[in-house]
């Protein structure tokens, strides 16, 4: 006789093994009820893009442009001109929307940190 802590008989556990039965050996939910099974994707969802920069034309959130830019740069790529960050974000394939907004920021200008870059690219100064 064993003795230990489970709190299901031997019937119970043999009674758990046979509903479970099915799903082990298919590899798919064997049940009647759909309800239990998880929804597929429907035909008119929208598709997930790889990122959060969608267009940066439109009034972009400061959030969703500085995580888009940590992403691709470094601390090391400050203090920086906007050329330079150009190179840098190329060379980290960053998206392509991301690089040409950055491309089309002022020649003359310097920018010190991610921080200064987001607000250049989301209009918050």
């Amino acid at each position: 006789m064993q003795r230990g802590s489970d709190r299901l008989n031997v019937h119970r556990d043999d009674e758990m093994k046979h509903e479970l039965k099915g799903l082990l050996r298919s590899g798919h939910p064997t049940r009647v009820e759909e309800w239990h099974d998880p929804e597929p994707a429907a035909d008119d969802d929208p598709e997930v893009t790889g990122g959060p920069v969608g267009g940066l034309g439109s009034p972009a959130s400061l959030e969703r442009v500085r995580l888009e830019l940590a992403r691709s740069l470094s601390r090391g790529a400050f203090p920086a001109r906007p050329g330079e960050l150009v190179s840098a974000l190329r060379r980290d394939n960053a998206p392509d929307p991301l690089v040409d907004a950055v491309a089309e920021l002022p020649r003359g200008e310097r920018f010190r940190n991610v921080q200064q870059l987001a607000e250049a690219l989301s209009g918050g100064r």
